[in-house]
C-alpha cells in the first residue's frame, strides 16, 4: 500500500459517507474533505468535519500506518498542531493532539471497496508490462481516451515550451529568430540537434537578416560559422564561400565552431549536416519573415509550398564539399516537414497565439489532425494494445502518455488510469 493511493481515495472520497466512526468509536461526518497539498506541511488544507455533533475546521494527514506521525516526527512540527482528522490505512498506534486527547483517526482498510483495492493491485502489479494497464487498456470507452489525448498533446506543448521561453526571453521576443533557432535545432534531428542549436545561437539574427537576399552569403554564413570552410579543397564553390566567410567573419567579428561538433556517422547521406545547413540556407534566402508566413498559413498544402525550395547545382552531385556523387535533387520530404511542424513549427504558434490571448483550441489543431500518424516505437506498441492512431496530435499524446504517466507509473493521474481503478464502483 502506498500513500499516493490513500491520497487519491481521500481527495475522491472514494468509500461510503455514512456510517463514518473514528477508532475511537466516535461518530464522523465529512462536510469538505479539504484542499490537497502537494508541498510540505498537511496533506490537506481546510477541511471540515464533525465529531460527535462538534464542528472541526482545520487540516487532514494522511498516512499508511498511525505510527508514520512518529516515524516522520510531525509531533515536534507545529504545523501538524492544526490537524484535526489522521486518516489512515491501519491503525497500530494510539495517537495524542497537543491538547493530550485521542486525535481523531479514521481506518480506510475497513471501508475501501473490494473492487477498487483490487483494481488498484492490477495496475500496480510487480509483473513486468510494458504499460501498467496493457491487460485492461481496451476496457476503456474511447471518449474518455480521445479526451485524454487531447489534454496529453497541449501537456506536451507546454513542456515543450520550457526551451522556446529561455530563447523568447534572451531574443527579446523576436519570434523570427527564435524560429530560426528551433528549425535549425531540428535540422539536426536527434544527433546533430544541439550542434545545430549552437550553430544558430551563434550567429545574431540581425546578421542573417543582412545576408539572407544573397544565397552566396547565407551559405557561406552559416558553413563558415559550422566550420566547415577551413580546409584546402579545390572547388570552385567551395572557394567562393570561403572567401565570403572570411569577409564576414572580419566584418561581423565572429567565431566559428569546429566541424568536428557535428556528426556523420550513422546517419544517411541525405542526413548529412552539410546537406541539412544547405537546406537551411536556402530556405532562408528565399524566405524573409518567415514566422508571419506560417501564420498566414491555412492548410497543410499551404506550409509544404513554403518548403519548396532549390538548392545551388553544386549539391545535385554532392552530399559533402569532398567527394562527388551521383546527380540527385535535393529536397525537403513531406515526412521532414511534418517532424519541424510537429516539433518547432507548430509549438512556436501555440506560444504565440497565447501570448495574444487569441487561441482557438479547434482550429489550432487542425493541421496537427492533417499529418499523417509518426512511425515510432511507442506508437507500434500502442497499435498492438488496441489504441490506433489517425494523425499526428494522436501519435504525440501517446508518445507523451508513455514516457510521462505509463513510464512512471503515474496511473492515479491519468485518466486511462483513473477509468480503471474506478471500474465496478457503485
Amino acid at each position: 500500500m502506498k500513500e499516493e493511493f490513500l491520497h487519491y481515495v481521500w481527495k475522491h472520497q472514494l468509500f461510503p459517507k455514512a456510517p463514518l466512526i473514528t477508532v475511537n468509536n466516535q461518530k464522523l461526518r465529512l462536510l469538505k474533505p479539504g484542499t490537497y497539498n502537494a508541498f510540505s506541511g498537511p496533506d490537506f488544507f481546510n477541511a471540515t468535519i464533525v465529531v460527535d455533533d462538534l464542528i472541526w475546521v482545520g487540516n487532514i494527514e494522511v498516512h499508511v500506518r498511525t505510527s508514520d506521525w512518529y516515524l516522520h516526527n510531525h509531533e515536534k512540527d507545529e504545523n501538524y498542531d492544526s490537524v484535526i482528522l489522521h486518516v489512515v490505512w491501519k491503525d497500530d498506534v494510539e495517537l495524542f493532539d497537543k491538547n493530550n486527547k485521542a486525535l481523531p483517526t479514521l481506518e480506510l482498510s475497513s471501508i475501501v471497496s473490494k473492487d477498487l483495492l483490487e483494481n488498484y493491485y492490477n495496475l500496480y502489479s510487480k509483473k513486468l508490462r510494458w504499460i501498467p494497464c496493457e491487460n485492461q487498456i481496451k476496457e476503456v470507452d474511447s471518449f474518455t481516451i480521445e479526451n485524454w489525448k487531447t489534454r496529453l498533446y497541449f501537456e506536451r506543448l507546454e513542456q515543450k515550451s520550457i526551451l522556446i521561453k529561455e530563447l523568447l526571453e534572451v531574443s527579446q521576443n523576436d519570434y523570427e529568430a527564435v524560429l530560426f533557432q528551433l528549425l535549425a535545432k531540428n535540422f539536426g534531428l536527434n544527433v546533430n540537434g544541439e550542434a545545430f542549436l549552437k550553430l544558430a545561437t551563434s550567429i545574431d539574427f540581425s546578421i542573417l537578416r543582412k545576408v539572407q537576399n544573397d544565397a552566396i552569403k547565407i551559405a557561406a554564413l552559416l558553413f563558415g560559422q559550422a566550420g566547415f570552410l577551413k580546409e584546402v579543397l579545390d572547388n570552385s564553390y567551395y572557394l567562393v564561400l570561403k572567401e565570403e566567410y572570411k569577409y564576414l567573419q572580419h566584418k561581423f567579428h565572429l567565431k566559428a565552431m569546429h566541424k568536428n561538433a557535428f556528426e556523420f556517422f550513422r546517419l544517411r547521406p541525405s542526413n548529412f549536416p552539410t546537406i541539412k545547413i544547405a537546406l537551411l540556407a536556402a530556405l532562408y534566402h528565399k524566405h524573409q519573415n518567415m514566422f508571419s508566413k506560417f501564420l498566414n498559413c491555412v492548410g497543410l498544402e499551404d506550409y509544404y509550398q513554403l518548403f519548396k525550395i532549390d538548392l545551388n547545382e553544386f549539391w545535385d552531385t554532392h552530399f559533402t564539399f569532398h567527394k562527388e556523387a551521383n546527380k540527385r535533387k535535393k529536397r525537403f520530404t513531406k515526412s521532414f516537414i511534418d517532424l519541424l511542424l510537429i516539433n518547432t513549427i507548430i509549438p512556436l504558434q501555440f506560444m504565440y497565439l497565447k501570448s495574444r490571448v487569441v487561441f482557438d483550441e479547434e482550429q489550432f489543431l487542425l493541421v496537427l489532425k492533417q499529418i499523417q500518424s509518426e512511425k515510432n516505437g511507442i506508437v507500434s506498441k500502442f497499435s498492438a494494445l488496441g489504441i490506433q492512431t489517425e494523425n499526428a496530435l494522436d501519435t504525440q499524446a501517446l508518445i507523451q502518455l508513455k514516457n510521462n504517466y505509463c513510464a512512471k507509473k503515474r496511473c492515479l493521474q491519468c485518466a486511462i488510469g483513473n477509468k480503471l481503478l474506478r471500474k465496478n464502483l457503485v
